[in-house]
């Protein structure tokens, strides 16, 4: 972590920054009343945003309604948790639309500056008539500076602790949240996470920016090799904060994201072991990610993690899957656990397959 940059990690008064503004609360989705409803918004009309979604061809309606409207600078997200309102035809496409008009309504804003998330089961359809009610109860006044715990927490779902953290890239702040605990593969998973920041970029650098630091953390990121229908990434920049170095605020960036994905990951169902797999001497980056996910994907190379057994050989039958990698030379190939050299051995050490 840069020594100039100022982290918070599990600070109960950490805020969003400066022009954010938020409310939670229940909407009625989940059982107990814990909040289920996250709202916030940027109070600065210019504000710009950059936002990815999950590739899945079942994607739900609140990720085809955003996607639609990608290209637009979004000013606020509305994220629903327990029901992610998928496979529900064309009732749950307008409980997405609806939900985005209160929301909108609620925000003072119009409805193509809202981004629309929602996360949980598969299957329901929204129980729409309580979430109206619900949301009638609020208005624009309930809106304040909001606490990045509180928002972490209205997005869970199974996940065990809210996942949030903060870095400074000079005078901007970025404040991240996540929820993810499984189907994490391979973009984004039963994924949500949010940047907001008070930085000035312009849009072209902040997309090339988030696209870049997104496909490096969480679109590297295997848990169980599930893709989810939901996934939503999504930043928000208000520019209060002044000019920011792009490539110092891309360095930032990734470090906030890198430590969100470390939370996910911990946290991850029936997980008791992470491993990174760093991929040298590829042809590209495509390649090296396309060797490093047939590692961490391997049935085989889990279970030896998992029975902390240093079993190369599965790393090497990980590696030679991929027959259609051909210029792949398995005499050039050597495997290391950490700093120790376990491939190729000399011959007294060499190990069965």
């Amino acid at each position: 972590m840069s020594k100039k940059s100022k982290s918070i990690i599990n600070n109960q008064q950490l805020y969003l920054p400066k022009g954010f503004d938020g409310l939670t609360f229940n909407a009625g989705l989940k059982e107990i009343k814990d909040d289920d409803c996250l709202l916030v918004r940027s109070t600065i009309s210019q504000t710009i945003s950059e936002a990815m979604f999950t590739q899945s061809l079942f994607a739900g309606p609140s990720v085809e309604l955003s996607k639609n409207h990608s290209e637009n600078n979004f000013r606020a997200l509305v994220v629903l948790a327990k029901n992610a309102n998928v496979a529900t035809g064309s009732q749950g496409r307008e409980d997405a639309r609806e939900l985005r008009r209160l929301a909108a309504n609620l925000l003072g804003l119009k409805e193509s500056q809202v981004l629309v998330a929602s996360t949980g089961v598969i299957g329901q359809v929204y129980p729409l008539e309580l979430i109206r009610k619900r949301f009638s109860e609020k208005s624009i006044v309930d809106l304040q500076p909001l606490l990045a715990r509180k928002a972490a927490s209205a997005i869970m779902t199974t996940d065990t602790q809210p996942k949030y953290f903060q870095l400074n890239c000079d005078s901007a702040q970025i404040v991240g949240i996540a929820k993810g605990v499984g189907m994490i593969e391979p973009d984004m998973a039963t994924l949500l996470t949010f940047f907001f920041t008070d930085a000035d970029l312009n849009k072209t650098e902040l997309t090339k920016i988030f696209r870049a630091v997104i496909n490096k953390t969480f679109n590297a990121t295997s848990i169980d090799t599930d893709t989810s229908t939901s996934d939503t990434a999504a930043i928000f920049a208000n520019g209060l904060a002044g000019r920011v170095c792009p490539i110092k605020f891309q360095e930032t960036l990734e470090e906030v994201a890198l430590a969100l994905v470390k939370m996910v990951i911990s946290d991850a169902e029936g997980g008791s072991k992470s491993i990174i797999v760093q991929v040298r001497g590829a042809r590209d980056n495509l390649q090296a990610k396309r060797v490093a996910k047939s590692i961490v994907n391997s049935p085989l190379v889990k279970t030896a993690i998992h029975g902390a057994d240093p079993n190369w050989g599965r790393v090497l039958m990980a590696i030679g899957k991929l027959n259609q990698e051909t210029d792949i030379i398995p005499e050039k190939i050597t495997v290391s656990f950490g700093d120790i050299f376990v491939y190729p051995q000399s011959k007294e050490n060499q190990q069965k397959d």
